[in-house]
């Protein structure tokens, strides 16, 4: 009997495994391309454009060409390319980002909760840092990325770029996922709606209130972009 029981506990777990491992779902045709229409019903995703009005024009896209204005607080640009705005991703488990920089502009600590990311610098220099959690005792990983190299953002690990030089910097990076998902750290807890109460944030900050207001009054109205 107990052997019957630990048989059937490792049927279902193997059985979950690919549920609880997997990213993306994979696709069960060549493409999907996402009706993003408000009023359509979504299941985890986009549901499909009728395959004899999709055309061809979802397999193509010059977005990315062009660099967005990096007259920000952060001093960086966010150009997305994800299913959202190229709707031939639905269902590919891709997606892709351009980053612009202005000299000591900064991607701020973000998250991306459903993707690993690998990004390429083409222009200038970064230096890029991914903090790793409590298992590796919060290491900051970091280094002086080039133009010509590349970088690797692990699944769930908060990370940064910040343009060192003085001159502009670009970078290009690449997701296991049509929608990686955002969590910017500081946005998440000084703007959030409604706020994170602030005897909570002085307690775990370990600041008094008067500090814990001002940041919340830097980031309210949500204003905020990473990638």
């Amino acid at each position: 009997m107990v052997y019957s029981k630990a048989t059937a506990c490792l049927f279902i777990m193997l059985l979950l495994a690919p549920a609880i491992m997997a990213a993306d779902p994979d696709p069960l045709q060549d493409f999907c391309v996402a009706d993003l229409d408000d009023n359509a019903v979504r299941v985890n995703g986009y549901p499909c454009v009728p395959q004899s009005e999709a055309g061809d024009d979802f397999l193509f896209s010059s977005k990315l060409a062009r660099g967005g204005n990096t007259s920000t607080p952060n001093g960086s640009a966010v150009t997305r390319l994800d299913v959202t705005e190229f709707p031939g991703e639905n269902t590919q488990g891709i997606s892709m980002n351009r980053v612009d920089f202005a000299p000591g502009g900064t991607n701020p600590p973000h998250i991306h909760p459903r993707a690993t990311e690998i990004g390429l610098v083409v222009k200038g220099e970064l230096l890029v840092g991914i903090i790793g959690s409590n298992e590796s005792g919060n290491r900051l990983y970091s280094r002086l990325v080039r133009a010509g190299e590349n970088f690797l953002i692990p699944r769930g690990l908060m990370h940064f770029q910040f343009n060192t030089g003085d001159t502009e910097a670009t970078m290009f990076v690449s997701f296991n996922s049509q929608n990686p998902g955002i969590v910017f750290v500081p946005l998440t807890l000084f703007g959030s709606d409604p706020p994170i109460p602030t005897p909570v944030l002085t307690r775990a900050l370990r600041v008094d209130a008067g500090v814990v207001e001002l940041l919340k009054s830097r980031f309210a109205g949500g204003s905020f972009q990473a990638s």
